[in-house]
């Protein structure tokens, strides 16, 4: 780990203008995963702002039946929280099936959001990376490529995103809402958060430079049952090969987005259009333009399958 620089906000904006400040800064909250990236030398802050003082640690109900999330609310008090239990369980189920329990106690809000990939590629200093050096290559294509993208991706990056809870959260259509360094703030849809690699991979999402995340909101419940179905390796700490998040309504209407296929959670307003046709109408729209990469296209029989299984479970309660 390279040396670094280090202080304690006492506000969002002044977080938020201090890693502006300072080349190279970065915040730091939980660090459940930038300090595992730094001790690889694959992030290299010369300076970390941390924001744990902030009072961005609280479940808010909000006008209109939404809840506020604070940016700093640690993903096991989300999961547990009655208000998501009973009115958003896609997201309390998709946040207890990531990681370990250890983990999700200090992990936070913004920075499960902010995650990066666990492309094997990425995490070897050693392999050519577009995310880690910009037009280095990307050793990835026509490596080993089991556990990345089938949809989505592009001759520059097939790494996948690799969290649970914007997937989740995607369904429900969340809003990210941030500061930036000059005091002023922003709302950004849970749709236009995550960015595609296209030629640019190194830029995972939408957020300015400087600019924090000080919470995520949901709008009011959508009803029907909650569905998060994962598909991995082993039973736990493991990334999804392929999951399923859903809200499906006793008509057979509802919301369905995938998780471990692409590299950002991956919605397609069709396939919503046709979930009360089957989950053979609703994969199609999902999967279009699929392009898998050697050894990973399982993923898209496998997310035919899981989809089918959310939806069956649903049809039979």
């Amino acid at each position: 780990m390279k040396p670094f620089t280090y202080e304690r906000a006492d506000s969002p904006a002044a977080a938020a203008a201090a890693v502006a400040r300072t080349p190279g800064a970065k915040f730091i909250a939980g660090g459940t995963n930038i300090l595992d990236l730094m001790k690889l030398q694959i992030e290299t802050p010369t300076h970390l702002v941390d924001v744990n003082r902030l009072a961005l640690d609280r479940i808010e109900d909000i006008p209109g039946g939404g809840v506020r999330i604070g940016a700093l609310v640690r993903n096991t008090a989300l999961a547990a929280d009655r208000r998501i239990r009973k009115h958003y369980g896609v997201l309390s189920r998709a946040i207890v099936a990531g990681a370990s329990g250890q983990l999700r106690n200090k992990a936070t809000t913004a920075g499960n959001l902010l995650q990066r990939t666990r492309c094997p590629y990425f995490y070897d200093t050693a392999q050519p990376c577009n995310k880690r050096a910009p037009g280095s290559g990307c050793a990835a294509i026509g490596g080993i490529s089991r556990q990345l993208a089938v949809i989505g991706a592009s001759d520059h990056c097939i790494a996948t995103y690799p969290g649970d809870m914007a997937v989740a959260m995607r369904v429900l259509d969340a809003t990210v809402e941030t500061v930036s360094p000059d005091g002023g703030t922003r709302a950004i849809p849970i749709a236009d958060f995550h960015l595609l690699p296209g030629d640019t991979p190194q830029k995972e999402n939408a957020l300015r430079p400087g600019e924090l995340i000080t919470a995520v909101t949901l709008p009011a419940p959508l009803g029907g049952r909650h569905f998060y179905q994962k598909v991995r390796d082993r039973a736990s700490y493991a990334f999804a090969l392929v999951s399923v998040a859903a809200v499906i309504h006793p008509d057979g209407s509802g919301r369905v987005a995938l998780g471990g296929v692409a590299p950002k959670p991956w919605r397609v307003d069709a396939a919503d259009a046709a979930m009360k046709h089957g989950s053979r109408a609703v994969a199609e729209p999902l999967l279009a333009g699929a392009r898998p990469a050697g050894d990973n296209a399982f993923k898209l029989p496998l997310a035919e399958r899981t989809l089918a299984l959310v939806m069956s479970e649903a049809k039979a309660a």
